[in-house]
């Protein structure tokens, strides 16, 4: 039977904790526009559908089945037109495309956001086609950086002035410090210890290698440092980072504590954040961090340049210089006065800028724009 009340669908094709699917449930939960149920589809079980349950958001898991799957398309087809969707949300590139086909049947407005460099990868399998597949069914483009968007209008998908930029949002509320000592027992670390927090899952682009080589120079000037890292581990890099923390004799001050449901909470019991990646289209945990009123250290690697401003809301260094990494880590840890003076200012930036209501604004505009003109 068809729903008569129309909705909006969103869609993302990964299935485990990240930033792009942070913002694909942020989006689904809380973006509500009058008259208009919502709906989400998904492609398999695992942390996006737990949280999705938690959150009292409507889905559907629907599963390709190899290449151009019809079965796939008809079951998309019978789902969009059940809850009579009149405009579309996806995330990242598989759904993107996957929507931008339907879209181009259906002639549904498709807003599509694409989170980092790897959505346009040049040497992605016939690019040229699924290029053009965008062009044509994407009504909206919704890059989380000026630099990612630069990026996208250099691969020649979209032109520049086609391209709009949200910055990723937090609620800015549930992030402070707190008195919690859970990882610091856990880990047997004392209470005077400083604990820099990393966060993000062990992939390539988190220059984890990098991390551990500042980590290094830190703790040969102060063996009271540690810094734990969360996020969910990739086994075969993992092994390279285990070995390269042994070699370095690095196994008391380097800490890999796998994934954290509420990374509010394990920032605040952090003292500093350091991201060390060679690049990110945004980097939400950048802003949890500043959010945190931490002082944080970031590497120019896209998005996070954006975000801080350097020697006023935090430290900029280049991308893949351990030492400079280093440098800028030991310069904040022996002066409070700066560490206080760079976590306020990080805060106000925050809620300012890159704040849960702000996203959902820019993001209301635009799907109020085009489901009026359709």
């Amino acid at each position: 039977m068809v729903n008569n009340e129309p909705s909006i669908l969103h869609a993302i094709d990964t299935t485990g904790p990240g930033g792009a699917e942070t913002v694909f449930l942020d989006l689904a939960q809380y973006l509500t526009l009058d008259g208009y149920n919502t709906i989400a589809v998904i492609k398999g079980p695992g942390w996006v559908e737990e949280q999705l349950k938690q959150r009292g958001v409507d889905y559907y898991i629907v599963k390709p089945k190899g290449g151009l799957s019809l079965n796939y398309y008809i079951s998309l087809y019978r789902i969009i037109k059940k809850h009579n969707v009149k405009l579309i949300q996806a995330h990242l590139l598989g759904s993107t495309l996957t929507y931008s086909l339907l879209s181009l049947v259906l002639k549904i407005p498709l807003v599509a956001t694409l989170h980092g460099r790897v959505d346009v990868n040049p040497n992605e399998k016939r690019i040229f086609i699924k290029n053009k597949i965008m062009q044509m069914g994407v009504s909206k483009l919704i890059a989380v950086s000026h630099d990612l968007a630069e990026y996208i209008a250099a691969r020649g998908l979209f032109k520049k002035e086609k391209i709009a930029v949200i910055y990723n949002g937090v609620n800015v509320k549930k992030y402070q410090k707190n008195a919690d000592a859970s990882i610091r027992n856990t880990l047997g670390i004392n209470n005077d210890a400083v604990l820099i927090g990393c966060v993000g899952n062990v992939r390539p682009a988190k220059a984890y290698n990098v991390l551990i080589n500042a980590a290094k120079l830190v703790v040969e000037q102060n063996s009271n440092v540690h810094f734990i890292v969360a996020g969910h581990k990739k086994a075969d890099l993992m092994v390279k980072l285990d070995d390269q923390i042994r070699s370095q004799d690095l196994a008391q001050h380097v800490h890999f504590v796998g994934f954290q449901e509420d990374t509010a909470h394990f920032l605040g019991q952090m003292d500093l954040f350091a991201l060390s990646s060679s690049s990110e289209g945004f980097s939400i945990a950048t802003i949890e961090a500043m959010a945190s009123e931490l002082p944080v250290v970031v590497t120019r690697c896209g998005g996070p340049e954006e975000i801080v401003t350097h020697d006023e809301t935090g430290y900029l260094v280049k991308v893949n210089d351990a030492f400079e990494l280093s440098e800028a880590l030991l310069k904040l840890i022996s002066n409070e006065s700066l560490r206080v003076q760079f976590a306020q200012a990080a805060k106000k930036h925050v809620i300012s800028t890159f704040s849960m209501d702000k996203l959902l604004e820019e993001y209301r505009k635009i799907f109020t724009s085009l489901i009026k003109t359709t």
